[in-house]
């Protein structure tokens, strides 16, 4: 299996399953705070793990690619988006807007991601991927329709639909910075998004919970939002974003397996129609073949490489010989032909 799938996988497993406990935390905390308390326990926790890893670093392991110029604003992009925008966007919706139409709605950020990625960002897709995506966003849909939904007020509903967009382009962004350290853009994404979060909380009149309470949640929001996110980005640097968007897509089915453990409770049809399209979607993505000729045009950045057959360049500092290692490189003009994702060294046009 492709890393990347790996990868991506592991993000929304992790997410999926955070989704319970975090639902179990909602009766005792404002909604506001309580993002706010996930995004700033996912940062603090990769905080740790950052500076843990940057003395390693001292001690001869591997080097990181860190955050560049060019990445800034790329990632305050993201951040103001996914970060702020959504999550403010999907708290003011769900106070206008029945709970079973918002799940429905919620579906739509695997949808746009994927539109965004294709028709304005130019990621490449052919009519078996463009399946696979269908058959995954029909499942997460089949598994929040509860009821038949009443959409109620439409500003609600258009305020949803409006977070999705948000994490739809917070996705695509976060792809122009994907070949940086995912530690690092994940730690500052949650930090800054949890504490813009706590201050509209703070400013809002709401009461921050008892500290179990607020470490439970900063415990799941490391888990379900921190590592999920490392695991994201590292999944759109292989990836590209409507494949890695696709199968995070499953994130729903894994929290309705962990809810149905929690609770005890016996799947209905509907969630075993729901796995079925869910593993039909998965498998197009896993069987997927994208093999031509193609060009690579000259490229200068900075990642995590080896010496393959895209990294062929000498150096102009004295090498150890060890790898991965993390450098400055420029990719010369390349024509060949290989499977390939639309990954950081593909994203040619077609």
């Amino acid at each position: 299996m492709h890393k990347g799938v790996i990868y991506a996988v592991i993000a929304a497993a992790l997410f999926g399953v955070s989704t319970p406990f975090a639902k179990s935390l909602v009766g005792q905390v404002a909604p506001v705070a309580l993002a706010g308390m996930l995004y700033l326990g996912s940062g603090l926790g990769l905080l740790a793990f950052y500076l843990l890893r940057a003395f390693a670093q001292r001690a001869g392991a591997v080097e990181t690619a860190g955050i560049t110029r060019a990445d800034l604003p790329w990632l305050g992009g993201a951040i103001v988006t996914g970060g702020i925008g959504g999550p403010v966007l999907l708290m003011f919706g769900l106070t206008m807007t029945p709970a079973s139409s918002a799940s429905l709605l919620l579906n739509m950020e695997g949808v746009l991601t994927s539109m965004l990625a294709w028709f304005v960002f130019k990621e490449n897709f052919d009519r078996r991927i463009f399946i696979g995506v269908l058959l995954i966003v029909a499942a997460g849909v089949l598994l929040s329709w509860e009821q038949i939904p009443t959409l109620g007020v439409p500003w609600g509903s258009l305020a949803i639909v409006g977070a999705c967009l948000c994490w739809g382009i917070d996705n695509n962004l976060t792809r122009k910075v994907s070949a940086s350290d995912a530690v690092q853009i994940a730690c500052v994404k949650g930090l800054v998004a949890g504490s813009v979060n706590l201050a509209i909380a703070t400013t809002l009149g709401f009461h921050l919970p008892p500290v179990p309470v607020a470490a439970a949640a900063g415990v799941v929001g490391f888990c379900g939002y921190g590592v999920s996110l490392v695991m994201f980005v590292l999944a759109l640097r292989h990836l590209g974003t409507a494949r890695t968007g696709a199968y995070f897509s499953a994130a729903p089915f894994v929290g309705a397996v962990v809810s149905l453990l929690m609770l005890g409770e016996q799947p209905g049809l509907v969630f075993w129609v729901a796995a079925a399209l869910m593993s039909g979607g998965i498998w197009l993505h896993l069987t997927e073949t994208h093999e031509h000729e193609h060009e690579h045009e000259v490229m200068d950045h900075a990642h995590a490489h080896r010496h393959d057959t895209h990294h062929q360049h000498g150096h102009d500092f004295d090498w150890d010989g060890i790898e991965p290692h993390v450098h400055p490189h420029v990719h010369a003009k390349l024509r060949h032909s290989h499977q390939h994702y639309p990954d950081i060294h593909h994203r040619h046009d077609h």
